[in-house]
């Protein structure tokens, strides 16, 4: 398989674990049980939507004691890696190149094509991993969701309880205009 980007995602032939890790594929893709998954990115609004996400979060990242990291790939079952489109992990947490270990946070961002039963089974992944706090930004109608607990629940502000981490909704958006 190329580095190349893939043409058709539904007709690839398996692949193991260990060429996914040695494949650098552009953009990054995810890996479901032997079958490589393109994401759905390069769109401006997604784009702006990482970039607000990042900088929001990456500015406190000191006073958190936090990393806020963008497109990680993050191993969230033996056969499975979702690339995250932004994360937050904390600074206390084992250092890996993908990690194991469930981030305090993943973020990601809708966008005009994602089908809805491959974002929830992100979502579902995602879980059963043990994140805590999921969070969505719809960036084509200024939503915000916290997918925490499996529904969507839309929200204002994306905070973890008992900690310094919260950032108003109004103000990831404000990075948009």
């Amino acid at each position: 398989m190329s580095s190349d980007t893939l043409s058709d995602p539904e007709i690839q032939s398996p692949i193991t674990l260990d060429e996914y890790l040695h494949t650098a594929y552009h953009p990054d893709c995810d890996f479901v049980d032997g079958e490589v998954q393109e994401r759905l990115w390069g769109e401006a609004e997604h784009s702006q939507t990482q970039a607000a996400l990042l900088h929001c979060f990456g500015s406190q990242d000191k006073e958190w004691n936090t990393q806020t990291l963008l497109s990680l790939r993050i191993r969230v079952a033996p056969t499975r890696i979702r690339v995250a489109d932004v994360c937050l992990i904390s600074r206390n947490a084992p250092r890996e190149q993908i990690p194991t270990t469930p981030p305090l946070a993943v973020m990601e961002v809708v966008s005009p094509e994602d089908r809805v039963s491959r974002f929830l089974e992100r979502i579902h992944d995602y879980r059963n991993m043990g994140i805590q706090h999921i969070w969505v930004v719809d960036p084509q109608t200024y939503l915000g969701y916290d997918c925490s607990s499996g529904s969507w629940i839309e929200t204002q502000s994306f905070k973890i309880e008992n900690s310094p981490v919260a950032v108003a909704l109004s103000v990831i958006l404000a990075e948009l205009d």
